[in-house]
């Protein structure tokens, strides 16, 4: 085995996705004639209309993995690397495979993402299911219950920080990823969020919309971190040592990756309270 994967203990990842326009006019509106860019904006109206809160986001069971963005971290939660998967043609079905594979050849390391449970991962494993490729180590069904990669409470296998800081649920985490990046001084939604990528992506830019993803792992990366500190992993001082270690990364990289550019310009330090 070489040193890389040896030292790659959690991928920390975060997914966008786009809707599968004949799949949306084929289930929900099988008697009309709609082209697919038609039936999917019916549907977004539709849930617009239900959900009331300005958001069109369909189902997940609709969707696509347009992006999917992953930051290696060793062991001493040092960031080692953060990649886009299939850059520059970004397609679902090499995405998932890709997602899949890396999983299994960095000896399956803790997943790590924020609220992932509940949108990121059902879409790679519908999209691995549409696509006929195999994860046994990830539905290993027949194993004990608590040893299952799915089980809700293994945290070796998909540690989900919105389940920590939501105590698996019991509390509804208002503001979610960009509220909890904020807390600690970090960027959070600038000027995209997830409700924006279907029409980005039918404007041809899947590269801002990568280049979004890879943002939203660097704030889950760095709430990941502040998660190491509340459960006594790790020393306020070492994270803070590891935040600057990695602006020190983004700086040395943001000229040839806009993405590090754009994240840096909404920088944040974090505020220690007065007398703490």
């Amino acid at each position: 085995m070489d040193d890389s994967r040896q030292q790659v203990k959690y991928l920390v990842f975060d997914c966008e996705a786009i809707a599968d326009g004949d799949l949306v006019a084929k289930i929900r509106y099988p008697q009309e004639t709609l082209a697919p860019q038609q039936a999917i904006r019916r549907y977004r109206d539709e849930v617009l209309a239900e959900r009331g809160d300005g958001k069109d986001i369909l189902p997940v069971t609709y969707m696509l993995p347009i992006a999917v963005a992953v930051a290696k971290v060793d062991a001493k939660f040092h960031l080692l690397d953060l990649t886009t998967l299939d850059a520059p043609q970004y397609r679902p079905h090499v995405i998932t495979k890709h997602f899949w594979q890396g999983w299994t050849h960095y000896q399956r390391p803790t997943l790590v993402s924020f609220n992932g449970r509940g949108y990121d991962i059902p879409l790679l494993e519908l999209a691995a299911f549409r696509y006929g490729f195999n994860v046994p180590f990830w539905f290993n069904i027949e194993d004990k219950s608590f040893e299952q990669a799915r089980n809700r409470y293994n945290l070796w296998a998909h540690l989900d920080l919105y389940d920590v800081l939501s105590n698996f649920g019991a509390t509804r985490l208002s503001g979610g990823l960009n509220l909890i990046a904020n807390l600690i001084g970090k960027p959070g939604k600038t000027s995209i969020d997830g409700s924006k990528v279907q029409d980005m992506h039918d404007a041809g830019q899947a590269q801002e919309i990568n280049d979004y993803c890879r943002c939203d792992v660097l704030d889950t990366y760095f709430v990941f971190l502040r998660t190491r500190v509340l459960l006594g992993k790790l020393k306020l001082e070492e994270e803070q040592k590891l935040v600057a270690e990695t602006k020190a990364f983004l700086e040395t990289r943001a000229e040839s990756v806009p993405a590090y550019a754009h994240y840096l310009e909404h920088w944040g330090e974090w505020q220690a309270p007065d007398g703490g």
